[in-house]
């Protein structure tokens, strides 16, 4: 059974309007409620909509920085999506992988070190089409928006690896 939430969130997270009141408010929230439970609950808990937080280091400044996102898996990867709400700068995150691609997301509690890797070609087409817009169909009209192409990463857990 579906979440009736979703189907109103999924309607009003398309809304240009939505994106412009909500960009500079909603990942404040988010990360404030990630930070202080471990990644256990977002602004969209109990939605079936998956969020996680992803810490990178910014490119520039050498800080670590953390943002909200949405996410799906893929064969063991989590993507993400450098749709910055539409806007048309592509958002300081995804620089910041493309700059270190070394990274650390929490998702539900558990936390841990992932290695970005942009999606590209048949791969993106796939997960574009078949994961993304089926999981945020808002994605479509965020890059309409934009007017940019949209980066999706894989976002790939990092082996440990034992010292023997």
């Amino acid at each position: 059974m579906t979440n009736p939430w979703n189907a109103l969130i999924v309607r009003v997270g398309r809304q240009k309007w939505f994106a412009t009141a909500f960009k500079g408010v909603a990942p404040h929230v988010d990360r404030f409620l990630g930070r202080v439970t471990g990644g256990r609950v977002s602004m969209l808990t109990g939605t079936g909509i998956k969020t996680l937080l992803l810490t990178t280091t910014g490119r520039k400044s050498g800080q670590q920085r953390t943002v909200p996102l949405l996410y799906s898996r893929h064969e063991g990867a989590l993507l993400v999506v450098g749709s910055n709400w539409g806007q048309e700068q592509v958002p300081a995150w995804s620089l910041n992988l493309l700059a270190n691609p070394e990274a650390t997301v929490a998702v539900g509690g558990a936390s841990g070190p992932v290695r970005a890797r942009v999606v590209e070609g048949e791969e993106r087409e796939l997960v574009w089409n078949t994961i993304l817009l089926k999981n945020w169909p808002g994605f479509k009209d965020y890059a309409e928006r934009a007017g940019r192409h949209i980066t999706i990463f894989a976002l790939e857990p990092v082996k440990k690896t034992t010292a023997g």
